[in-house]
C-alpha cells in the first residue's frame, strides 16, 4: 500500500498509500471523499480503503464515529505502518537478504490493499455536488500542497536547487493522491459495466505492454493498480466477513510463510521494480508480452497476500484503533522523516546496516508514523489535509439540499441551514 516517483523511482516504490470507511483510516489518502476510498474522509460515505484507504480524515471521525468499524481503522493504521517500514527499508536492501525479502513480501501487498479498500469505500461515490467538493479539499488539495512542499524539501535537504516542480510528475508518495482522484472520478463509469474487474485487469494488462505512457499524473502506475480498486468497487461487507472465519485465518498464516519463503528466495534473482507497477515491460528490459503475464500473475499474488493481511486484523477495538482516522496525516508526513536522512546520507552509517541497526530503524519507522496519525499531529496540520473551503464553492440552494437528501434516500429533513455555505449532511 503506498503507498513514489521521485524518479529517484526505487525509493518510492509503491509508497502507499492509502483512503477509509465510516471507520477506518488509510492508501493511499484521500477517503475523506467519503466515498470512495484510501484518503482522510472515506468514512463518511462507505468509502475509503479496507484498510480504508490512504488517509481518513478526522472531521469524519469526529461526525461519524459512532458509525466506524474498529476493523477498518485497524486495517488503516496496520496497512500505514507497513508502508512506512517499506520506505524506511529501502536503503538498507543492497546490504541485506532479509531485509529484501521482508521489503519484497510486504510490497506484494500494502499498496494493493490500500487501493482495494479504496475503491470499497468508493461505492457511493457518484460525482454529486458534495462529493465532488470532499474530492476536491480531500485529495486533490493535498496533493498539490505536497507535491510542492516534497519538491521544496528535496532542493533543500539534498542540495538539488534543479530538481523541477512539475504538477503533473508526482514525488515520491504523493502519486497516490493523483491516482485516488482519477479512480473516484471513474468510480461510476465501473459500476455501470457487467464485468468491471476482468475490463481493469485487461487495461492493466495492455498498460504494461505499452511503453509510450509518458509520466504525467504517473499514469502506468494509475492503470496498473486500476484492478486493485474495481475489485474493492465490487465487494461487500459480508465478503469481508468471509476473511474472519476461522478457517480462512488458520489458512493465511501458511500461505503467508511460503509467500516469505518465495521471497526470501527470489530476492537475488528478481528486481523489486515489478512491484511498484510503474514501468512496462520493454522499459524493464524483460521482453513486451511478459507485461501481460507479470500483470496477471502479481495481481493473483496480491489479492491472496491481501485477503490473509485482512483475515489477521483485529475486529475489535484496540489502543490503536483510534489512529486509524488519521493515516492520511501519517502516509504524507512520513516520507520527510525518512527522505531527510536519505539525502543527509545518514543511512550509511555502518552500524545501520547489521541486525541491530536493521531492526532499529524499523522500530523508528513504526513508531514515528504512530505518532504522524496522532490528534495533536491531525490538529497542527488539518488545516491543509482538511480544510473548510466553503467559500471556494457555491452555495446550494436549500431546495437543492432537500431534493439531494430525498435522492439519496435520508429520512431526516434538511433544514435551510444545509442551504447555506458550510451547510449540508
Amino acid at each position: 500500500m503506498i503507498p513514489g516517483a521521485d524518479r529517484g523511482r526505487t525509493a518510492e516504490a509503491g509508497s502507499a498509500t492509502t483512503n477509509g470507511h465510516r471507520g477506518s483510516a488509510t492508501a493511499h489518502a484521500g477517503d475523506r471523499t467519503a466515498e470512495g476510498g484510501t484518503g482522510t474522509s472515506a468514512a463518511r460515505a462507505d468509502v475509503a480503503p479496507a484498510a480504508h484507504g490512504p488517509p481518513h480524515s478526522a472531521r469524519d471521525s469526529r461526525q461519524h464515529g459512532r458509525h466506524r468499524e474498529a476493523f477498518f481503522d485497524n486495517a488503516k493504521y496496520l496497512a500505514i505502518v507497513l508502508v512506512a517500514m517499506g520506505h524506511f527499508w529501502e536503503p538498507l536492501l543492497p546490504d541485506s537478504r532479509t531485509v529484501s525479502a521482508l521489503y519484497a513480501f510486504v510490497y506484494t501487498f500494502h499498496m494493493p490493499a490500500f487501493t482495494l479498500v479504496s475503491g470499497y469505500f468508493s461505492r457511493s461515490f457518484e460525482a454529486r455536488p458534495d462529493q465532488l467538493k470532499r474530492l476536491i479539499t480531500g485529495v486533490a488539495l493535498p496533493y498539490a500542497v505536497f507535491q510542492t512542499a516534497y519538491v521544496l524539501f528535496k532542493r533543500w535537504a539534498d542540495g538539488d536547487p534543479g530538481q523541477s516542480l512539475d504538477p503533473l510528475d508526482p514525488i515520491f508518495l504523493t502519486w497516490f493522491l493523483a491516482a485516488l482522484f482519477i479512480w473516484r472520478l471513474t468510480a461510476p463509469m465501473w459500476k455501470l459495466l457487467r464485468r468491471p474487474v476482468p475490463v481493469a485487469l485487461a487495461v492493466a494488462a495492455l498498460a504494461s505492454l505499452d511503453s509510450g505512457i509518458g509520466d504525467d499524473l504517473d499514469l502506468q502506475r494509475v492503470l496498473q493498480f486500476l484492478p486493485f480498486f474495481v475489485v474493492g468497487l465490487c465487494l461487500r461487507r459480508e465478503h469481508f466477513e468471509l476473511l474472519h472465519r476461522r478457517a480462512v485465518r488458520i489458512a493465511a498464516v501458511p500461505v503467508a510463510l511460503a509467500a516469505l519463503a518465495v521471497a526470501y528466495w527470489s530476492t537475488p534473482h528478481m528486481t523489486h521494480v515489478w512491484l511498484y507497477h510503474r514501468d512496462s515491460a520493454q522499459q524493464l528490459g524483460a521482453p513486451w508480452w511478459t507485461g501481460a503475464v507479470m500483470t496477471l500473475a502479481l495481481f493473483g499474488c496480491s489479492m491472496l497476500l491481501t485477503g490473509c493481511f485482512l483475515a489477521w486484523v483485529p475486529r475489535r477495538r484496540t489502543w490503536f484503533t483510534p489512529l486509524g482516522a488519521g493515516t492520511l496525516y501519517g502516509y504524507l508526513l512520513h516520507g520527510f522523516l525518512e527522505k531527510g536522512p536519505l539525502y543527509r546520507g545518514w543511512f550509511d552509517a555502518d552500524w545501520l546496516h547489521t541486525p541491530w541497526g536493521e531492526t532499529a530503524v524499523t522500530l523508528f519507522a513504526a513508531a514515528a508514523v504512530t505518532a504522524l496519525c496522532t490528534p495533536p499531529v491531525r490538529r497542527v496540520f488539518r488545516f491543509v489535509l482538511e480544510p473548510r473551503m466553503d467559500w471556494v464553492f457555491r452555495c446550494e440552494p436549500p431546495a437543492a439540499a432537500r431534493h439531494r437528501a430525498r435522492a439519496g434516500g435520508r429520512s431526516r429533513p434538511v433544514s435551510a441551514a444545509a442551504g447555506r455555505c458550510g451547510g449540508g449532511p
